[in-house]
């Protein structure tokens, strides 16, 4: 796959699609973006290009543990650049969980280069936070405590990242453990401070001006509750909403975790509503 040095990382990208309006799309997790490459190419045969990419920390990226503010504000102004750098100077971003967090940073922090927002599965609420706080961030600080960052190279995480592209295994044992401990405490503190945000990464003041089209599709777990997205789109003055497209479920009936079968048994609905939303979407072309 093609790589593209963005401010000082190496991150490594797909397009899917040589013609029409420019969508980027991004995973949950810290996962690749290997998952939404059947989506991809399903939306690319109705006439758009579609951008995927690994965010540096995920996949076969840069690992690069660094920067003042939260890791998806980085993550936003990372895709921006890499658009960029490919002539997508206005594009629609989406994508789910952490993805969808990306796009909803890369609206508010470049508003002049977005045409649209494709999101599924977006995360809100105290559960959450405190959850996603713990395992993306504040489960290494003890391990970096005691085991320096050789034992952070070891975990699940950071592995598979040094799998996917093993000269992130020299860069991580290069780092300063306390730098990293450093980061990780601020990432996890930007997590922490939203549980009583609408969503996570922004506040009910800054979604009501966002004046871009949006389509939003519900999920039905206790990371991502329907009641998160359904206050969201109340709250986006331009929203397109579905909780219909995975089954519904009552407050006491969430699942623990998603159901990764059920939501890719949904794919080929997913790409019929974000279709008929693009279609209607005036874009860039």
């Amino acid at each position: 796959m093609p790589e593209a040095n963005v401010r000082g990382v190496t991150l490594n990208y797909e397009v899917i699609g040589d013609r029409g309006a420019w969508v980027a799309l991004t995973p949950g997790s810290r996962r690749g973006y290997a998952e939404l490459v059947p989506m991809a190419r399903e939306l690319a045969r109705h006439g758009y290009r579609i951008l995927l990419h690994d965010r540096r920390n995920c996949g076969a990226s840069d690992v690069s543990i660094d920067g003042e503010g939260s890791e998806y504000e980085i993550w936003a102004d990372d895709l921006r650049e890499l658009a960029a750098g490919l002539g997508a100077t206005r594009l629609h971003v989406g994508g789910s969980s952490s993805g969808a967090r990306l796009a909803v940073l890369f609206a508010l922090r470049h508003r002049a280069a977005l045409d649209g927002l494709l999101l599924w599965r977006v995360t809100g609420g105290r559960h959450a936070s405190e959850k996603l706080a713990a395992r993306y961030y504040g489960d290494f600080i003890p391990l970096a405590e005691s085991g320096g960052m050789a034992a952070v190279a070891e975990t699940e995480h950071f592995a598979a990242c040094i799998a996917a592209r093993p000269s992130n295994r020299e860069r991580v044992l290069a780092m300063d453990p306390q730098h990293f401990i450093a980061v990780m405490r601020n990432w996890r503190e930007h997590f922490i401070r939203a549980a009583n945000m609408p969503i996570i990464g922004a506040t009910e003041e800054q979604l009501r001006a966002m004046d871009a089209p949006s389509c939003i599709i519900a999920g039905n777990d206790l990371v991502h509750r329907p009641e998160t997205a359904h206050r969201m789109a109340t709250l986006l003055p331009r929203c397109d909403y579905h909780d219909d497209v995975v089954a519904q479920r009552a407050d006491e009936d969430l699942l623990v975790e998603w159901d990764r079968a059920e939501w890719k048994a949904a794919e080929p609905r997913m790409v019929a509503i974000f279709t008929d939303f693009l279609a209607r979407t005036p874009v860039a072309r």
